[in-house]
């Protein structure tokens, strides 16, 4: 009979002193604590617009808060990040504002995508954080081409990618990995295993006893990691980026975490979800979790959390007023930049023709 397989490396409620030996000062703790209370109030206040039909779409990472945010991390701030569309305390945690992200979610004219992408789709290119796209897997051979330059010119770099266990499935998730392998790229890959592909449980999606063994085949090391354990998290992922930086190659992170709440907001989870598997999961929340090492630790008090998380509901909330009320629509003539360096005369003439057109009869229905 084989052996039954590990458990998935978990640190936090560990007795063993070794295991919390990190390089992480109190004030990183405290950092990493805060993303994740800001990252939870601005889903929750997102999620909101979208059902008073003020935004279009929202899709949350409530449960996976730990994943991202504990693997961005152990990165350096040139590194680069090519995320999936549960990632959004990343750009929080590299100092991007509430504000930005809101005015994407908005898609008004300070959003810096022009409202070319869907909410949620974010871009932000002085923190290294790549365009987050809606088909599964593209991110994956981005990373690990990008991963692939950093080697040839030597700078140590190296790319991380994240992405669901339903992308698994995609074939760029088998040439993204086979290709790093190959090339020893200094690429590490996220796998998020939040128990469903949409509605697909991980039972359907594949027959491994894990999604980390998946790594032997393309000849890198896997590892298999409590998703909701942020230090957990964090010293796995700090381990694969060292390696990398090394010239060793590629690791495969498989992140086991639970999606809390629906895939998005076009989604109604109880068709498909059990009760109690949500129940049993929301025992592991791991924002409640780490509260309670850092309570226990002395790192923070009660009162300094609440005031932590009403700091983050004023400041999602004047990040909607602004993006809101603040900024407009993006002009209507924006949608013909950014394509070409020199705009050729049919389209500038199409452009003249319907901006023509627009002041003199508008557009019905509004902007």
């Amino acid at each position: 009979m084989a052996d039954k397989p590990a458990p998935p490396l978990s640190i936090l409620e560990s007795k063993k002193k070794s295991d919390l030996e990190l390089d992480l000062s109190d004030a990183d703790l405290r950092h990493l604590y805060t993303t994740m209370v800001r990252v939870r109030k601005m889903d929750e206040k997102l999620i909101l617009l979208q059902r008073q039909g003020r935004i279009g779409f929202y899709l949350s990472c409530l449960g996976q808060e730990a994943c991202h945010i504990g693997a961005a991390f152990a990165l350096n701030e040139d590194d680069w990040i090519y995320p999936h569309y549960r990632n959004p305390g990343t750009p929080l945690l590299r100092g991007v504002s509430m504000l930005r992200m809101v005015n994407q979610c908005f898609g008004n004219a300070a959003d810096e995508i022009k409202g070319r992408q869907m909410p949620v789709h974010y871009s932000f290119k002085d923190i290294n954080f790549f365009s987050i796209s809606s088909p599964l897997g593209t991110q994956i051979i981005q990373a690990a081409g990008t991963a692939y330059a950093m080697k040839l010119k030597g700078t140590k770099q190296v790319a991380m990618t994240s992405f669901g266990d339903g992308s698994s499935s995609e074939i760029d998730f088998h040439s993204g990995m086979n290709f790093a392998a190959v090339t020893k790229a200094p690429c590490i890959f996220m796998l998020e295993n939040n128990q469903y592909a949409i509605s697909v449980p991980t039972a359907k999606q594949s027959a491994s006893e894990s999604y980390a063994i998946k790594a032997a085949a393309y000849g890198m090391p896997g590892i298999q990691v409590d998703g909701n354990d942020i230090l957990a998290v964090y010293k796995v992922t700090k381990e694969a980026v060292e390696r990398a930086r090394n010239g060793e190659g590629p690791t495969l992170i498989e992140l086991v975490t639970f999606r809390m709440g629906a895939h998005s907001t076009s989604d109604d989870p109880s068709r498909y979800c059990p009760p109690e598997l949500i129940k049993e999961w929301a025992q592991k929340d791991p924002l409640k979790r780490f509260e309670a090492f850092l309570l226990k630790n002395k790192v923070i008090a009660q009162a300094e959390m609440d005031k932590l998380a009403k700091d983050a509901v004023a400041e999602v909330q004047e990040a909607n007023k602004n993006a809101e009320k603040a900024a407009p629509a993006p002009e209507l003539g924006t949608m013909f930049d950014d394509v070409y360096e020199h705009v050729p005369e049919q389209l500038l003439s199409q452009r003249d023709d319907m901006l023509r057109d627009h002041k003199e009869h508008g557009i019905p229905g509004g902007h």
